[in-house]
């Protein structure tokens, strides 16, 4: 016992490993996020934007929103 204490083998301990549905989750919410950064990106860019004002963050609140439905 006094090994494993000592020696870190506590943080070298294998994980286990995420079921199907929880790592399908994370993947399907990863994408969204990306989507939506691309959204973003492409509102800020074909409005020449480079500052977030309270009207462009509306603007873009509505974008998403509807991008999602």
């Amino acid at each position: 016992m006094a090994n494993v204490l000592t020696s870190g083998a506590w943080l070298s301990a294998p994980t286990k490993k995420p079921s199907f549905f929880a790592r399908l989750l994370r993947v399907q919410i990863e994408s969204r996020q990306r989507r939506a950064d691309r959204l973003v990106e492409q509102y800020l860019a074909t409005r020449g934007l480079q500052k977030l004002s309270d009207d462009t963050e509306r603007q873009i609140e509505r974008l998403l929103l509807k991008a999602g439905q």
